[in-house]
């Protein structure tokens, strides 16, 4: 004799993995296809599937019998897709506007990006002793630290910073013509 969904469910409730399992072999087919005509999508009624039978074993402790447990399973998916998409819901609603900063954050990104790129190679036009110099102060170095790196006086960074800024915007000036 077969044991009934009911009984099973009972003895899922108190631990029975077996029983669990039985239940999800007789049920997961119908609870999928549930979840598509719910949600419309095969990629989205799989992931809310899975997320039923995660939350299934807490769930079984309130199956009361009342109902038979087909019933029941299936009134638990269809709290489970509203819960879905109102919780989708609140995600698009909180995510409007951030798409035009996202698509903002990129494109300064990516000037920020080309700047970088222009000033490194532009720092490979100068001379070394600047663009050594340059590099230093760049990454944050302090003038002081930077002279005893390079081994002459903090006079000598101040200028040699001051001639990179002006060899690099006479670069991008005459860039800026072409």
């Amino acid at each position: 004799m077969e044991t009934s969904d009911e009984e099973l469910a009972r003895a899922a409730a108190t631990g029975d993995a077996a029983a669990f399992a039985a239940l999800l072999d007789r049920h997961y087919d119908r609870l999928f296809a549930l979840a598509f005509r719910l949600t419309g999508s095969r990629a989205e009624a799989e992931d809310l599937t899975q997320d039923i039978c995660a939350a299934l074993p807490a769930k079984l402790a309130g199956f009361r019998g009342t109902a038979r447990f087909s019933t029941w399973l299936y009134r638990v998916a269809v709290n489970a897709a509203h819960d879905r998409r109102r919780r989708q819901a609140s995600h698009r609603k909180a995510a409007e506007g951030w798409g035009d900063w996202e698509l903002a954050r990129r494109a300064e990104a990516e000037d920020s990006a080309g700047q970088i790129g222009w000033l490194l190679a532009a720092m490979g036009q100068l001379k070394d002793e600047l663009r050594d110099t340059l590099a230093l102060v760049l990454d944050e170095v302090t003038h002081k630290d930077a002279a005893e790196i390079l081994g002459i006086s903090e006079g000598t960074v101040s200028w040699r910073i001051s001639e990179a800024k002006k060899q690099l915007g006479a670069l991008r000036a005459k860039e800026d013509q072409a």
